[in-house]
């Protein structure tokens, strides 16, 4: 018995030895894993036609997040603001392909993480829709980056492999889709039709094809994932190492992608802590929680969890560490540019509502782009449409217009489906989420309401970026946001023409072009056609075309499409296309931009002439 008794003591006293106060642990490794395009389609949330078995055990072992929502519902934009933890409305990189400038004074958050002795790898997509050096701020940024790159083996290290196996390209097009499944045990792979479709699709033989592959591409992603942990395993480091797997945006299908709902916007993330640090997660481990997190948090947590100091400009908050806020009310998400097309768009998400402000609602619900539409779904839903064959679910995706507000709760429509703006039952959680979008934008002065060729202009002539310039110059947001959206006001609106502030002016003669004012009120524009910003003088002459003076207007266009400025040009290519056949006496200056150097005037351009000209000319 004494002898027993001895053996506990001497296991006791070696497991006491053995363990290590928390504030003499060593800095913990930290291993992101990324993909793209992919909703929380996993079996781990509840996802029965899903086959992820590596990341339903990476649930298992650590914390599910119920309501992760990205910033921006495509990559690069999202992207922009996870390597500086700001929202891309507040630095001017909302829009796709921009080359932003980095606001002075900051840094990208791997930088933070170098300077503090960790060893950052990144495998290896950067895109982060700034003008800058993308693989500068890592130690190595190539597609064999691995943490076992570092000199030395007791460094801590960051890194990032981001899987590009589940993006909208391997379901479009189908010799990209047989590499993706490639490695994967045929008996794994899910047949047209097994998948029941969203309720807005039309059940057509593409539609299910393409579901199909994309609920495929995720498994085979899943088997890149397993992969991926059994190295870090066999590495010896699962037990120092911190694991956060995440999508950049929902789903890559229409209304998924580019779209502010949850089928766009909420993403899977999964956080594993080892034992050791448990101390450092807020929930228990092989639970779910529905704390909103957003993607403007990942820097700040990143910073909390190698202790460092987090950076006054950073806007998000750390959801993993010691010491933290109280957990936030509501997560915010905007779209602008989407490739060629603007539709400017914010959405405020609580836990169980979700409010979209449209700011331009007069645009097509899916205006054409380029690439979605090359897309066996998106053709479908346009042949069905034309059939009359689609789901009433579905009317919406080819509606010309959209409403000004959307109202969603979404817990009793997940899918987003029943508008309850104009419900009064819920007008004061519509007036609610109203203001804490007017106040998130006032707050983190949104540039999305400066016109693309405004903002890159002012940052051109003042040197500093559109960050710096909103800050410093007292921009009013506040009542350029009043004039993009306010109630009919013709006075106000006439008066705007003349404000000293060009985004004022743009925003004044885009909304009268949209209303069925009278030939009278018409003459006060033609101050604005001469205006020194060449996107007023678009706007107005957008203006007089929509209110039946052609000859007047197209001029202005013309002379706008051959502008040494691309987004000028763009500007104007979108104006020409959106008027249609009014456009036609230009027939001969959209044909002199085919050969641009932006390949979004092209695309533009080509869908004005084809619709012109009933063409099918396809480009790039």
């Amino acid at each position: 018995m004494q002898r027993i008794h001895n053996l506990w003591l001497c296991a006791a006293l070696c497991w006491l030895g053995c363990q290590t106060p928390e504030k003499d642990l060593p800095t913990p490794n930290i291993l992101w894993i990324t993909c793209e395009d992919i909703s929380p389609n996993l079996g781990a949330y509840g996802d029965t036609y899903a086959h992820t078995p590596n990341l339903d055990k990476l649930a298992k072992e650590g914390v599910l997040y119920t309501n992760a929502i990205a910033s921006a519902p495509v990559c690069a934009v999202a992207r922009s603001s996870i390597i500086t933890g700001m929202y891309a409305s507040s630095q001017g990189t909302q829009y796709m392909r921009c080359k932003g400038q980095l606001p002075e004074g900051t840094q990208l958050y791997p930088e933070y993480l170098r300077n503090a002795g960790y060893f950052c790898t990144n495998n290896s997509k950067t895109d982060y829709n700034l003008a800058l050096d993308n693989k500068a701020c890592w130690d190595v940024c190539t597609n064999q980056a691995h943490w076992r790159d570092r000199p030395n083996p007791d460094q801590p290290f960051f890194s990032i492999f981001n899987f590009g196996t589940s993006h909208e390209s391997r379901v479009n097009d189908a010799n990209r889709y047989k590499q993706a499944i490639t490695d994967l045990d045929p008996k794994l792979l899910k047949a047209p039709g097994q998948v029941p479709l969203p309720p807005y699709y039309p059940d057509l033989d593409t539609v299910r094809e393409l579901y199909s592959r994309y609920y495929n591409i995720i498994t085979a992603m899943d088997q890149q994932v397993g992969e991926l942990l059994t190295e870090l395993e066999t590495d010896g480091l699962i037990d120092n190492t911190i694991i956060v797997f995440y999508s950049d945006h929902g789903a890559g299908i229409p209304r998924h992608k580019r779209w502010l709902y949850d089928s766009g916007l909420k993403v899977p993330m999964i956080v594993k802590v080892p034992k050791r640090y448990q101390h450092l997660l807020p929930h228990s481990p092989g639970q779910a929680t529905d704390e909103l997190v957003s993607f403007i948090d990942l820097p700040p947590t990143l910073l909390k969890l190698a202790n460092l100091p987090i950076p006054d400009h950073m806007q998000g908050r750390a959801f993993l560490g010691e010491d933290l806020s109280p957990e936030r009310a509501y997560v915010y998400a905007g779209r602008d540019r989407m490739d060629e097309r603007y539709d400017m768009q914010r959405a405020v998400r609580s836990k169980q509502f979700k409010y979209i402000r449209y700011y331009e609602p007069y645009q097509a619900f899916c205006q054409y782009m380029n690439t979605p539409e090359k897309g066996g779904i998106m053709r479908a839903i346009r042949q069905a449409a034309e059939e009359g064959s689609l789901p009433e679910a579905g009317q919406h995706i080819v509606a010309p217009s959209k409403p000004t507000e959307e109202l969603f709760d979404l817990q009793t429509d997940p899918w987003e489906l029943n508008n309850l703006a104009n419900d009064p039952k819920y007008q004061s959680q519509l007036e609610e989420m109203r203001k804490a979008h007017g106040d998130w934008s006032d707050r983190t002065k949104d540039t999305g309401l400066i016109p693309e060729t405004i903002l890159r202009k002012w940052e051109s002539e003042q040197q500093q970026s559109i960050y710096a310039i909103m800050r410093a110059d007292n921009i009013p947001v506040s009542e350029i946001r009043k004039i993009a959206i306010g109630d009919f006001q013709l006075d106000e609106w006439l008066t705007a023409l003349q404000h000293p502030n060009a985004a004022v002016r743009y925003w004044a003669a885009i909304r009268l072009g949209n209303e069925s004012v009278t030939a009278d009120h018409i003459t006060q524009l033609k101050a604005t056609l001469a205006d020194k910003v060449p996107v007023v003088r678009i706007a107005s002459a957008r203006a007089y075309c929509l209110l039946g003076d052609e000859k007047t207007g197209l001029p202005v266009l013309n002379k706008a499409l051959q502008d040494e400025n691309e987004w000028v040009r763009l500007a104007s290519a979108l104006v020409l296309d959106e008027i249609a056949e009014r456009a036609r006496p230009s027939l001969s200056e959209l044909q002199s931009v085919m050969d641009d150097t932006n390949k979004y005037v092209v695309r533009v351009a080509n869908h004005a002439l084809n619709n012109l000209l009933g063409t099918a000319n396809v480009v790039r």
